[in-house]
């Protein structure tokens, strides 16, 4: 179980995104789980990624300012996401 960043609500890993800062203050999406870094966790929930843009959310937890590019990112791949588990269920199994 991992505390969404944006919602403050525990959830299971395999529902939520890591999102991570490396060493060099470099923020990425981090899809495996195991890039090295200080991680934050998101829900796949389009809506809940919005909010993050516009809260600025990952801006404020790492310390950092991002790009709009960033978000979109954020966004686009949660919409990804959240496709793939309305077809084969939040494990991503059918």
């Amino acid at each position: 179980m991992r505390k969404d960043i944006v919602t403050g609500e525990m959830m299971p890993k395999r529902q939520l995104i890591r999102v991570v800062k490396n060493k060099q203050d470099e923020v990425s999406l981090d899809p495996t789980g195991k890039k090295a870094g200080r991680g934050a966790y998101i829900a796949v929930d389009v809506a809940i990624a919005k909010r993050a843009q516009a809260e600025k959310t990952f801006e404020k937890a790492f310390h950092v300012q991002l790009d709009d590019s960033f978000y979109d990112e954020l966004i686009k791949y949660t919409d990804h996401l959240q496709a793939r588990q309305e077809l084969f269920g939040k494990d991503g199994k059918q």
